[in-house]
């Protein structure tokens, strides 16, 4: 039995679909919060660290954390205020097109919080891990895990909306990096932090505060910096229904394939765990959903 606990660090909005400017579906999401959901309906011990309204979207968000194996214990529930939306608008290419319906000022995290024990795993990324808002309770959190001996992975996700917030985000961003023992970022993420488009450049930014970072590029391939060197992984084409979540789903692919191995004392190979990665990611990308299917999740558990 897998004794590896998952704990997200994130935001939670309730994704609303669009295709041809019509609604397709409605369902909770966030970054963050897909992983943990898709990693929950894998069988992996997960709980959300977030915050929801006291609405009926976030009733709906805490149900749908408990129905996929999710704690909810560490969702702050607000009374007065309304939960957040994303509208994802589907190009001819089904790849999504975000408008935010948030006000990221009135984030907080004031409900209860979690302890941590070295063998948890803790998964953050996107504003909310960066927002000065909440940042001393998100900045004190990460580095309790990190002196815990916590395994943190840090997906950077940074969006063109927030160039202007920078100049006071960039402290944070690179105290994330230097707590994280794995860093994920595309190629647009370090074009808009640094400027960079080549990935040996990036490396040499990012190594300064963390050995090892996965580097993706689209349809390009990836690659995989460590301390050894660099190691590149093809992009398998696929057709896509939808690309809500394929990142996030990335991530919770590489995490489950890390602590299978773990409870195995295995040593995973970066190939292993990329090649997971791509099966979550892939997965997601052919259906209308934010997380992992029935079928892929039976064929876990065969």
């Amino acid at each position: 039995m897998c004794m590896t606990r998952v704990l997200g660090i994130g935001e939670t909005v309730l994704d609303i679909l669009f295709k041809d400017d019509q609604p397709l579906k409605a369902v909770p999401g966030g970054s963050t919060f897909n992983s943990i959901v898709s990693l929950g309906r894998a069988g992996i011990p997960c709980a959300m660290v977030t915050e929801v309204g006291g609405d009926h979207v976030g009733d709906l968000i805490c149900n749908y954390l408990k129905e996929n194996g999710v704690s909810s214990d560490y969702v702050c529930r607000h009374e007065q205020v309304k939960s957040h939306l994303s509208l994802a608008f589907l190009d001819e290419h089904n790849d999504a097109h975000y408008v935010f319906y948030k006000d990221h000022a009135s984030v907080s995290l004031d409900g209860p919080l979690p302890e941590f024990k070295k063998d948890d795993v803790v998964l953050f990324g996107s504003f909310f891990a960066i927002n000065p808002a909440i940042r001393p309770v998100v900045g004190e959190l990460l580095r309790k895990a990190h002196k815990a001996g916590a395994w943190l992975y840090y997906d950077i996700n940074f969006r063109k909306n927030h160039i202007a917030d920078l100049p006071d985000v960039m402290p944070n961003i690179e105290e994330n990096m230097s707590l994280a023992d794995v860093v994920r970022g595309s190629m647009e993420d370090f074009n808009y932090l640094y400027g960079l488009n080549d990935g040996d450049a990036i490396y040499a930014q990012v190594s300064r505060y963390c050995t090892t970072l996965i580097l993706t590029d689209g349809a390009h391939p990836i690659r995989v910096y460590t301390p050894e060197g660099c190691e590149t992984y093809p992009v398998q084409p696929i057709e896509t229904v939808s690309t809500v979540g394929a990142g996030d789903n990335f991530n919770a692919g590489y995490i489950y394939a890390k602590i299978i191995a773990s409870t195995s004392h295995l040593s995973p190979l970066n190939s292993q765990l990329i090649a997971m990665a791509q099966r979550w990611s892939q997965d997601v990308c052919r259906q209308l959903g934010n997380n992992i299917s029935d079928a892929l999740v039976a064929s876990i558990h065969k």
